[in-house]
This record gives structure tokens, C-alpha cells and sequence, in this order.
């Protein structure tokens, strides 16, 4: 009976798109997740803080819901959790960093003594119900105590290798463990969910170590204060920076909060080695000479709120950047990302600062693999089904091609959206139907409250301004006793345009004249006809469509 079952995989985030990644996996009466990552808002999203998985699916199947399995700790794959707990509490499984990092999401959000944390390591296997285990592989990434995942059911196994690279010498631990794909490869692989971030790119990713022989260089010649800006989960481009320090007799001072925080756990788990007496607080840094400091920061990305981009516009209360400052962004910016970068870059130029970018030096290498790692694993495990995940629509477009080159029938690599929802068993696999998915944005302690309505009114305030225009009527002769009032905020300055917010006044007047000549006395209608009337005038006068507020009070 169990054999009839079919395999369901739901990828609910991180398809066409990157971030907030969330995959389910369904079989009878069980479902798992992999991953539950968030994503940082665009342009368009004024106002939202985080942008969240729509988890409905998993609500309304919460009883079925056994575990959440983790492949590494950045914000994109764990960002989510404690959203996702608060409404289904399932155990979740990790590596020994990867939960440290967890930890420290949940004590914020008070729930660490309510979720059930279950530390593995790289080859464990986690029996999750009689017809599905799980098994944690070692990958190489930009974080360390990264895993892929093999996943065992009735009708197959199927791998999802998370965010992977290869990379021959890692700063810490072992290189992937290619020969247990491989092995997994002889005994059949029935599907495989590749990471396609870095497809575009031909050849092998650079290993870390090369940046670590580079910051060595750099570091060796300076007479100036150093400030590096990286990823705050990068721990080994971290050590590698504090190798550096340590090696030309440097203190290293740590700057933004989520570097603090990254670094504290660490150092505490063992991931990090840091000799006595070289970490030292921001508090201290004026006690030292330019030549004896390096100031580890966040900000990489050009964040409003980050370290990095505070010094830039002279905002940061402990660090002031000046001539005798060499800043070295080790990260290249994510799509999006690059006119705040550049933004930055140019601020810090302008306080005199001597600047290191990727395309001026190699300051950085991907966590990601390129398109012959990426061939690689396909050609170990030699999948039946191939689905690319952890991308744009492009990456997963070249990925499939790739995975063509390679020799997967294209007919068996399905291109999948977020909220497909794919059906495989031993023979077939097809795309049937779909579950609802989408993004749920997170806006200080509201989470969800702000919709598409809310952000067409925010977008239209941001470029057109406001108007407000506020009339007293008596309660018993329905006259008009006062105003209309006009008030602005982000049209026009109203002591320089005093004749329009006057004619605005004369419009509402008279539109509410006609309503009185009418006899209308009702309050909707009479506020539609000001705020037409004054529509109209405005857009004539100055061909722009401000967001027009009619208040009408009754006394």
C-alpha cells in the first residue's frame, strides 16, 4: 500500500528569486521542511523590515508537520525560524553552528525553551517516521558546518545538496564529502536539488584561502587603521582577517550587531580561534595608533542601518572614518544591491579614505559553486529527476542546460515555482497542482498586516505627497461653520505655494457648495466630491496626483 504513495516536493520560497528559501517535502501522513530563510525587502517594499514565507500549507496540515531540517546558518535559510515555530512548533535538526546561530534568534524572540533543537554532524541519520530518514552530508560553503542533504523514502532517495561549493582546502574541517555522493550516486538517486546562485559563472570557485594569502599581503605594507567589511556568517573570512591582524600585530575591534553576535558564537563552539589579548572592544579603539588596529564590520551590502555604511556618512557614533583609514569590502553585492555599494564606496572615498573593492583586487571569493562543481555533483549522483533551486529564473534556466550537457533527459528537469507542487515515484514524476505560497512582509512587531494595499498607499505618499483637508459642519443646521483646512506634508512646501493651497481651499468650497445647492447633506458623498474636485484642479495646475485626505467633523 505504501508503495502507491507518491513523493511530493513543495519549494514554498527561494524559486525565482534569492532568499527567504523553504522547502517541503510530503509522503502519506508526513511532511518535513528544509530550510526556513527570509529575504531583505526590495525598493518597492518602503517601510518593511523582513519579507517572510507564506506558510498557510504547513498551517493547515500543522498535525502532519514532523521536523524542520537545517542546511547551514545564513539569514536566507534561517531568517524565518521563529516565525515559523510560533505558529508550528516541530523540532528542528542542524549542525553545531548552525543551532548556535538559531539559539540566539530564539532568545530574542523568547521561545529557546520551547522548541526542541536536535544537534547532528555530517553523517548522521535522523530517522523521522518508518517510511523517511534523513541523512546530513558535509559540503564546503561560505559558513562553516554546512550540510546537503540525502533524503530516503519508499519511492527513492532524493539529495538536496543547500548552498554547497567544492573547496580542496577549507580553512576549517574537511573538504566536501564528494565520495558519499558518489556512493549515493551507484546506489540511485531518484531526484537532486542543486544550489544555481553561481551557475552563470564557468570553471571552479576560488577556495577562501586564497583571500586569507591576499588580506596577508594587503595587511603586511599598511601604516593605516584597517577596516574590513564582510558578511557577518563568513566565520572563516572572519579568522582569516584575525590570522592577518595577529600575524603584523594588529588588535581587531568588532563592530555591528550582527557580527558581534556571530563572532561571540564562534568563538564559544570552537569554529573560531582568537589569542588572548587581540579582541578588543569598539570602545577602545582611540587608545591605539592607525597602524595597530583592524575593525571588523558589517555593512558589506551597503545596508542602510549597517556599520560600515554609518561611518561612510559620518554616522557612526564610535568610528570616524579619515585619510589614514584603508577599507576593504570583502563581498561582492548581491543582485540588487549595487547602487547602495557604489553609494558607499563613493561616500568613503570622499572622507579620504583609502578604498579596496572586488574590482580592484581579489578581496573575495563565492561560497557558491561554479558551473564544473556544479557538473560534478550531477554527474556523482546521476539523478533521474533534476530540479534547480536557490535562484532567479535565469539561474535556474542554465542550470536545467547544464544538467543537459551532462546527460539528464531534459524531460525529467522540471524548472519549478514556489508553490508548484511536484509528484514523483519510482517511474514518474510530473508538476500537479498547486498550494498557496507567497510573501508575508514583517513591518516592526507586525507581521503580515502589511499587504499590497498598505504599500501602493505608502509608494503613492512616497511620490506625490499628501493633502489633507479637514471642514466643521454643525450638527443641527448642517452648515458649514469652519474651514475648509488645508494641510500638506510632502507636496508642496506650503509657505512657498501659498496661492495653490488657497485656490485648493476655494475648490473645496465650492464642491462642497454644490453638494449644499444639491441638498446632500451625507458625509461620504460630500467628502467624494471635495476630494474629486480637488483631484482634477491639482493634477491641471501641477501634473501630479498627490494622495487626497477629505475629514469632515461634526460639532
Amino acid at each position: 500500500m505504501a508503495k502507491k504513495l507518491k513523493l511530493k516536493i513543495i519549494p514554498l520560497g527561494g524559486l525565482d528569486e534569492i532568499g527567504k528559501n523553504l522547502t517541503v517535502f510530503e509522503y502519506g501522513n508526513d511532511i518535513f521542511v528544509v530550510d526556513c530563510g527570509m529575504a531583505f525587502p526590495d525598493d518597492d517594499m518602503p517601510g518593511v523590515d523582513l519579507v517572510l514565507n507564506d506558510i498557510s500549507y504547513l498551517e493547515k496540515n500543522a498535525d502532519k508537520v514532523r521536523g524542520l531540517f537545517l542546511t547551514h546558518g545564513h539569514e536566507d535559510h534561517i531568517g524565518g525560524l521563529p516565525y515559523f515555530l510560533k505558529q508550528i512548533n516541530v523540532p528542528v535538526y542542524g549542525t553545531r553552528l548552525t543551532l548556535g546561530l538559531v539559539e540566539h534568534k530564539l532568545k530574542e524572540h523568547n521561545l529557546l525553551s520551547k522548541v526542541k533543537l536536535v544537534r547532528v554532524k555530517a553523517g548522521d541519520r535522523v530517522n523521522l517516521s518508518a517510511n523517511i530518514s534523513v541523512e546530513f552530508i558535509r559540503t564546503n560553503h561560505s559558513i562553516a558546518d554546512s550540510c546537503a542533504l540525502a533524503i530516503f523514502t519508499p519511492v527513492g532517495t532524493v539529495i538536496h545538496t543547500g548552498d554547497f561549493k567544492i573547496d580542496t582546502t577549507p580553512i576549517v574541517g574537511d573538504m566536501i564529502d564528494l565520495a558519499r555522493f558518489g556512493e549515493l550516486g551507484k546506489q540511485g538517486v531518484l531526484a537532486l536539488l542543486s544550489d544555481s546562485t553561481n551557475v552563470e559563472r564557468g570553471g571552479f570557485t576560488m577556495s577562501e584561502r586564497s583571500v586569507g594569502d591576499r588580506f596577508d599581503e594587503i595587511f603586511k605594507n599598511c601604516t593605516k587603521r584597517i577596516i574590513v567589511a564582510t558578511f557577518a556568517s563568513n566565520v572563516h573570512r572572519v579568522q582569516q582577517i584575525i590570522n592577518a591582524a595577529v600575524k603584523n600585530g594588529r588588535k581587531v575591534a568588532v563592530s555591528g550587531r550582527s557580527m558581534e553576535n556571530i563572532v561571540e558564537v564562534a568563538i564559544l563552539l570552537g569554529y573560531m580561534t582568537v589569542p588572548e589579548g587581540v579582541l578588543i572592544n569598539i570602545d577602545s579603539i582611540k587608545k591605539y595608533r592607525p597602524n595597530q588596529l583592524v575593525i571588523v564590520t558589517t555593512g558589506s551590502q551597503g545596508e542602510p542601518m549597517s556599520a560600515l555604511t554609518r561611518m561612510a556618512f559620518s554616522d557612526h557614533r564610535k568610528v570616524e572614518v579619515t585619510k589614514d583609514d584603508l577599507i576593504i569590502i570583502s563581498a561582492t553585492p548581491i543582485p540588487g544591491n549595487e547602487k547602495t555599494v557604489a553609494n558607499v564606496v563613493n561616500e568613503l572615498f570622499k572622507s579620504g579614505a583609502e578604498v579596496i573593492y572586488k574590482s580592484l583586487s581579489e578581496v573575495h571569493v563565492s561560497g557558491h559553486a561554479c558551473q564544473e562543481e556544479l557538473k560534478l555533483i550531477l554527474a556523482l549522483t546521476k539523478p533521474k529527476y533534476f530540479i534547480p533551486v536557490h535562484g532567479e529564473y535565469r539561474h535556474l534556466m542554465q542550470h536545467a542546460k547544464l544538467a543537459a550537457a551532462v546527460g539528464v533527459d531534459e524531460k525529467n528537469t522540471f524548472i519549478m515555482e514556489n508553490g508548484k507542487v511536484l509528484e514523483m515515484d519510482e517511474k514518474s514524476a510530473k508538476i500537479n497542482g498547486t498550494v498557496q505560497s507567497g510573501k508575508i512582509l514583517v513591518d516592526g512587531l507586525g507581521v503580515g498586516d502589511v499587504g499590497n494595499i498598505v504599500l501602493r498607499d505608502r509608494k503613492h505618499l512616497a511620490q506625490d505627497g499628501l493633502i489633507i483637508v479637514v471642514a466643521t459642519f454643525s450638527s443641527q443646521t448642517h452648515q458649514l461653520i469652519s474651514g475648509p483646512d488645508v494641510i500638506s506634508r510632502g507636496f508642496v512646501y506650503v509657505r512657498e505655494s501659498e496661492g495653490l493651497i488657497d485656490s485648493v481651499r476655494e475648490v473645496a468650497k465650492e464642491s462642497l457648495a454644490k453638494c449644499e445647492a444639491n441638498g446632500t447633506t451625507d458625509w461620504s458623498t460630500m467628502k467624494s466630491a471635495m476630494k474629486n474636485g480637488i483631484s482634477h484642479y491639482i493634477y491641471d495646475k501641477t501634473k501630479r496626483s498627490p494622495m487626497i485626505l477629505p475629514i469632515i467633523m461634526e460639532v
